[in-house]
Formats: C-alpha cells, structure tokens, sequence
C-alpha cells in the first residue's frame, strides 16, 4: 500500500513537470533568444525552444529556453534581470602542469558525444525520470541535502553525531574572501551502500556553522547512485541560505541557480576519468562575486560560464565569503557497526601521491578588488584519517595543493 502511493505522488510530481515542458515544446519562435537572455533575429529559425539530446550514458538532455529554466521559478527572482557578463577575476600568470610523467588533461561530459552544445538561447538541463524519484523517500526532498548536513573548521567533528558525513578538506578562514579557485581530478569511486555518496568540492561559506544562517555556495563532482541512479561522476552544484533546512538543491533540482550556458550540463556525467597509476584528468572551478551585479558566478575549464547564483538568494553571502574549503567528504550509513567501504577520490591514501590519490591544485581565493590570489597555506582536517587522510604541500608548479582520499574500512578502519 505504502510503495503504491509513493508511486502515485512520484507520477502526479513528475507529470506536473512534463506538463510545464511539454507546453514549452509546442512554442515557435521567430526570434531566438540571445545567450544571456537578449532578444534578437537569429541566423536559423528554430521551430521549437525544447529539443531532446539522448547522451550515450542513457541521460536525456533537454535543451530548455532560457527564459523558461528551473532557477527562474524562485518567488525571490520575480522580474528577474539576466546578468550577461560578469567582470572576471583578474588572473596572474598561469602555471605549467606539473611535469611528472604526463600532466593532467581536461575532462569533458559524456553528452557532448551526442553534440557539443544545445541549439542558440537554450540551455541544457539533465532531464529526472521516474526512476530517480522513486529511489527517494519522498519526491518533495529528491535533490536536497538532509538537514543533519554539517560542515566543520573550528573544532574536531565527532563522527559519532548521527549525520554519518566524514571529511578530508583544506580551509583557510577569518578573512574576507569574494571567491575561490582550484583545478581537481575525476575519479569514479566505489560506493557500498544506497544512500551513500562520494565526492570531491569547493565550499564558499559565510554565517554560523552551529546555527540556522549558513550560507553555503558548492561545486566539484560526485558519485551519487540514490541522486542519479550510477555510478558516474558527475558534475554538480549545491547551495543553501539556511544550513540546509529548507532553502538551496543539488543542480538545477530546485529554482534558485541561473544557467546561462549552453554547453555545460549541471548534474551530467563527467568524462574520462583518471585511473590509477595512468592518465589524470581534471577539471577547474572558479566561483567568484561579480563585482558591479553582487551575483555569484561559477565557470568551469578555462574560461566557460556556467550560470550564477542571484545575491538576492543569500543573506550573509550578499556580502563576502568568510570560510572557503576544498577536499572530499562521503556519507557513511552503516555507523555502529563496520565502517563503510565507500571510497573517498581515487580510494587511496593521500601519502601514495599523483596518479594515485585524488588532488586538488593551485588553490587561489578572489579579494576585494576582484583579483585572483595564491594561497600561501591551508589548514587541513579529517574525522578519522584511518580511513581517510589528507595531505597539503606547496610547489613552483602547482602551488598550493594537497592531496587527499582513502578507502574508508580497513584493517586500521573496521
């Protein structure tokens, strides 16, 4: 009885949402919307603004009109005004990869296979199937974070508390920071138990870590089988403006986030991957504060704006940033008896080093006159680092960096 109404509210959710699309799909345009949501006479007529791209990983990407995005749903966005261009970060001189063998190379999405981009003034939006609501509990919390999520720099966490998240990250905290950067390597790791996740990401914080204000701005990969139903590294995103009670999701699974690409799938696969003791590939992440609109602002790769976050979402993240973190963090759902064999990174240790443990490098944060800057040092913590560990370090080519990751139960983690 339970499991058939649980079916009957996953059907009437997602039939609302195929109804909005649908309706979307009978709409012609003379005019193809512009990138960043200016109206012009396009050079080919598109006979519809919703198309469908079935990605060789079995995810359909729809190409959504811009104007008709999830994220512009929020009662907060009402008469929203596209931002088109932030002013970007001034950068210093690029450092070379690390020469080390080979050095690490892009990774891409899978469903660039399909084609590289969607058509002009749409964007792409991973399309939620049945499947991915029915492994939920209930299909209203699908896409968020549970509210017993807690991240931790001030004091040594317990592992103990119930909410089962386990960290390895680097920090640095107490000053006013407006962005971050890093470039970090993809890796698929093994996950042993449903409910459980894996992944590797960027915190821009700001608000009480004990309290109900937080604001948490997030992006790396994940491998997540109750999210996406694999277990494929994934692209995603994450943002909250009340400690994950009520407000923020994962990607585009709630309104709040504004897509302005038309090449970047928030919540897709993410190929290839590195594997160990061979080939490394990477992706880099600048989140940032632009600094005339206020709105937060993510780019992936070298130079490809993704979206951004409204100021008007947040609270103390209208102004600055006051913590940034990078590193990894798992959820393990079996506490009280054995230790998760979820693997963090790569499921090796960080002391085994490049192409073998997951990497973060060239660490920067943005300042106040909205230009990019080196972390000289981080401080690094991890609940229980026999079962995973970090490791940070500063060189001439990576800056600062570390490494970080494990394999979670072991003779020295049962």
């Amino acid at each position: 009885m339970a499991e058939g109404l649980k079916l009957i509210l996953v059907a009437v959710f997602l039939l609302s949402v195929l109804l909005t699309l649908s309706i979307s799909s009978c709409l012609e345009i003379d005019n193809v919307t512009g990138k960043h949501g200016s109206s012009r006479s396009g050079s080919r007529r598109m006979s519809v603004v919703y198309e469908k791209l079935k990605s060789p990983d079995g995810d359909v990407i729809d190409c959504v009109a811009i104007h008709q995005q999830p994220g512009l749903h929020h009662p907060l966005l009402r008469n929203h005004k596209f931002q088109d261009f932030p002013t970007r970060p001034s950068s210093i001189e690029a450092r070379a990869n690390r020469s080390l063998q080979s050095g690490p190379a892009h990774a891409f999405q899978t469903w660039h296979l399909t084609g590289p981009s969607c058509p002009h003034g749409t964007v792409p939006v991973r399309r939620t199937t049945v499947g991915d609501l029915m492994r939920v509990a209930s299909p209203e919390k699908y896409g968020k974070k549970s509210k017993k999520t807690r991240l931790w720099v001030s004091q040594k966490p317990s592992v103990t508390d119930g909410n089962g998240h386990e960290h390895a990250i680097a920090f640095v905290k107490g000053g006013e920071y407006y962005g971050a950067k890093a470039s970090l390597n993809v890796w698929e790791p093994h996950i042993e138990a449903p409910g459980e996740f894996s992944l590797s990401q960027m915190w821009v914080l700001s608000g009480s870590f004990d309290g109900s204000d937080l604001n948490s701005i997030e992006a790396g990969w994940q491998v997540s089988p109750e999210l996406y139903g694999d277990n494929m590294p994934r692209l995603f995103t994450y943002w909250t403006s009340d400690s994950y009670q009520e407000t923020g999701c994962y990607n585009l699974l709630c309104s709040g986030f504004i897509q302005t690409s038309e090449s970047v799938a928030i919540g897709a696969a993410i190929n290839p991957v590195s594997s160990f003791n061979g080939p490394q590939y990477d992706i880099t992440i600048l989140v940032w504060k632009d600094p005339k609109e206020g709105n937060w602002w993510m780019e992936l790769g070298d130079g490809t704006l993704v979206g951004y976050w409204p100021s008007s979402l947040f609270t103390h993240l209208s102004d600055h940033a006051t913590t940034v973190e990078w590193g990894g963090e798992i959820v393990n759902t079996q506490q009280g008896g054995d230790h998760t064999s979820t693997q963090m990174g790569s499921g090796h240790f960080a002391n085994e080093g490049f192409t073998r443990a997951s990497y973060f490098r060239n660490l920067q944060v943005v300042d106040a006159d909205n230009s990019l800057q080196d972390i000289e040092s981080v401080s690094t913590l991890a609940e229980d680092s026999d079962c995973y560990n970090i490791q940070s370090s500063v060189n001439a080519d990576w800056g600062t960096h570390f490494y970080f990751g494990g394999p979670g139960q072991n003779s020295k983690c049962p």
